[in-house]
């Protein structure tokens, strides 16, 4: 992960650029003037041109009023109406927008447009996250480790679990069978307390330190909604002239610190002991609840909880696998089923909507 990330941020262009420089060629986003290039003469200004991918273009649609599903469908078959539609609702904006870009190579004037977003986004990129946690773990002296960590054009994942901070479930895990293995949850009815971290640098959501507990007969994890802490990615407007901007030393340390804090209060808050003790018998209040009807169940849940038909019928799978027909049972197959996709965004959903599953199948019944 910390590989991944150095080398994105060394490829890293943040641009501000009003409606008039920018310009849609060939499905390509043109913006003018925004490139530095060292010739023999000086520095000259050229045009970088950077290929929009699905979020560059959905946030394209939100800030020109353009629907994303047209956007696409243009972009796949209609390039030349793709230019003319962004163009011309372009001629008539005057705003400036942040664009997130990653460049071929840190000297290329090619790339990707990751992000077109609004001028007063607060930068909090993924690395300089990730280290502030780091650093404010390190200070508390807890001793935790690296469960898991995903990087997606969306978001960063890190979860962090104190293998010593653990509680007995017996009640919650009787039933339960591992659907990868077979080991039941009555032979090792133990939940680990932890905390995730989560960021995006593309305009999904604030960056978040949010409690985080995981089963350990399967390592199902799931996030508990309880005193989150959390900081949005709003600042002030930002008023460098249009260009590639850099944000301030003193901007960035401020910033940076106030993650560092927050992770210290993240530690001692969410790796104590009573805090976890009080989740897990929350958890079990709703879980002993039977399901008799889970495909009907599932379809309910389906619909509040925005699951799709596929991943109902997956989500049924697991229900049945992990043998426990119960909403804890419930709870526990929307995890593993996310653990078992490849793709980390779904996985997320999973984890934050897996104790409201529990919930919404044990009121159904």
């Amino acid at each position: 992960m910390m590989q991944m990330l150095t080398a994105q941020k060394a490829r890293a262009d943040d641009i501000i650029a009003s409606s008039a420089k920018l310009r849609s060629v060939d499905g390509n986003l043109v913006i003018a003037g925004a490139v530095p290039q060292l010739r023999n003469d000086g520095v000259t200004l050229t045009d970088g041109v950077y290929a929009l991918n699905d979020i560059a273009l959905g946030g394209i649609g939100d800030k020109l009023k353009i629907p994303l599903p047209y956007l696409r469908r243009m972009a796949q078959k209609n390039v030349r109406l793709l230019d003319e539609n962004i163009n011309g609702w372009l001629d008539d904006d005057n705003r400036r927008f942040l664009i997130r870009c990653l460049r071929d190579h840190p000297t290329s004037s090619t790339g990707i447009a990751r992000a077109v977003l609004s001028d007063c986004y607060l930068r909090i990129d993924n690395l300089d996250a990730l280290l502030s946690v780091l650093d404010g773990i390190r200070e508390t002296g807890v001793h935790v480790e690296v469960a898991s960590c995903d990087l997606t054009d969306r978001r960063m994942y890190v979860r962090f679990i104190c293998p010593q901070l653990q509680v007995l479930a017996p009640q919650l895990l009787r039933d339960y069978r591992s659907p990868f293995d077979g080991r039941r949850g009555s032979d090792l009815p133990i939940i680990c307390g932890g905390f995730r971290l989560t960021n995006s640098e593309t305009g999904f959501g604030r960056y978040r330190l949010d409690p985080f507990v995981r089963v350990e007969v399967c390592l199902n994890g799931m996030s508990i909604h309880r005193g989150v802490l959390s900081r949005v990615h709003l600042g002030s407007r930002i008023t460098d002239d249009d260009g590639i901007i850099e944000p301030s030393a003193a901007t960035i340390a401020a910033e940076l610190d106030v993650i560092k804090q927050q992770t210290k209060d993240a530690v001692k808050a969410y790796l104590d002991i009573d805090f976890v003790t009080r989740a897990v018998r929350n958890l079990e209040e709703a879980a002993g609840i039977s399901v008799p009807r889970p495909e009907e169940t599932l379809k309910v849940l389906g619909q509040k909880l925005k699951y799709t038909e596929d991943q109902q019928r997956d989500i049924l799978a697991h229900f049945i696998r992990g043998a426990d027909l119960s909403a804890g049972g419930i709870m526990q197959a929307v995890t593993s089923y996310g653990r078992s996709v490849d793709d980390a965004d779904v996985g997320y959903q999973m984890e934050n909507t897996a104790v409201e599953a529990m919930r919404l199948a044990a009121a159904a019944v």
